[in-house]
């Protein structure tokens, strides 16, 4: 039979957070894949776990892949764990659990640490309603683009961001986002932990001066949906209805759902847009 693949959520700072269930599989699995060996053994060696450990991150992800998934079907079990959290959050792990779906393998994660969500929780901002962003793409052209996409996000957003980064991300948030609220965390569970809440343009005037340590999490408020819906309405009325029509007709959408949709976007009724239409 085929051996299973654990998803074991390691400390984010704190060792004290790792949960009795991560702690039993990592002593009985035949085989731990960690994102950097040197640093899981100070982890490992902490809690007297013994087991074999091979690398698996971000460079040999998909061979390295295989060559588990050949291992899990000879029977064997593995546990893969990230430097920090939970494996295949930002991680390379995503590979290497979708392969394992496509090879009939089981997968299953034990919960423990995630930096997103310890700092969402401590924010203060809305947690009913988030989307989860991790880093952005060092692309020039690409991360603009997810900025864009992100200034009319109306759920609250979370980005990982290094120390180096933090100022030209402040700067690029507070250039397409507006002067927003966040919360900046930093350090989380760690012994100099801070949750810092604030607007984008005040933390861009003190990272500016001040120098930028630890890892940071980025909680950013969303975007007012009233706010958003009246801009929506007024980029509504600046149109004609042909013009309108043509908007979504230009995305491959049929005549009949167009017209539908002018309705709801104007609110108006759907015979008011053809009547207008056939004069």
């Amino acid at each position: 039979m085929d051996g299973k693949l654990y998803l074991c959520a390691t400390p984010i700072g704190n060792l004290g957070d790792i949960t009795a269930r991560v702690l039993e599989t990592l002593n009985t699995v035949d085989l731990i894949a960690a994102e950097d060996t040197r640093n899981s053994i100070h982890l490992l060696t902490h809690f007297g776990i013994k087991t074999p450990m091979t690398s698996y991150h971000e460079y040999n992800k998909v061979d390295k892949a295989r060559t588990l998934i050949a291992k899990l079907h000879e029977g064997q079990n593995i546990a893969l764990i990230s430097d920090a959290g939970t494996p295949a959050i930002s991680d390379p792990g995503e590979v290497l659990v979708k392969m394992c779906q496509e090879e009939g393998i089981v997968v299953t994660s034990l919960p423990g640490p995630a930096a997103c969500i310890t700092a969402l929780t401590m924010s203060g901002l809305s947690t009913r309603r988030f989307c989860f962003e991790g880093f952005l793409p060092p692309d020039k052209k690409e991360r603009r683009t997810i900025l864009e996409l992100l200034a009319n996000e109306t759920r609250t957003i979370i980005i990982y961001e290094a120390p180096h980064h933090l100022v030209k991300t402040l700067r690029e948030l507070g250039e397409v986002l507006g002067d927003r609220k966040i919360s900046i965390c930093r350090e989380l569970t760690k012994r100099f932990e801070t949750v810092l809440p604030t607007t984008i343009n005040t933390a861009l005037d003190m990272y500016e001066t001040e120098d930028p340590r630890g890892e940071y999490v980025l909680v950013i408020e969303g975007k007012d949906v009233l706010e958003l819906q009246k801009e929506k309405q007024q980029s509504f009325d600046s149109m004609s209805i042909e013009e309108h029509m043509s908007m979504y007709e230009a995305q491959g959408i049929d005549r009949k759902e167009a017209m539908k949709m002018v309705a709801k976007d104007r609110g108006i009724s759907k015979r008011e847009v053809y009547d207008y239409l056939i004069k």
